[in-house]
């Protein structure tokens, strides 16, 4: 395995939702890889902090706001072909 499918796997690696050959092939990626090992224990501590976090409420008034501004983005976009 290398980085670019380890990284196309990261999400489902660590859910624990890959089969036993792609588990055991990125296993032994990350035991000789130092950037994807980076990759995946930050993203594991970025998901444990958010999880640790109170929810939070956007204030109606702001969240109106930021509504319209991805309404008015989004009716602006470029059709695509």
């Amino acid at each position: 395995m290398e980085c670019a499918e380890l990284l196309q796997y990261l999400s489902e690696y660590i859910d624990n939702n890959l089969d036993e050959e792609l588990t055991a092939e990125a296993q032994a990626h990350l035991a000789t890889c130092a950037n994807c090992k980076v990759v995946l224990d930050t993203t594991q501590q970025t998901i444990f902090l958010y999880k640790q976090q109170e929810p939070r409420k956007i204030p109606a008034r702001r969240r109106r706001r930021l509504f319209n501004q991805l309404q008015d983005a989004f009716l602006k976009r470029p059709e695509s072909s």
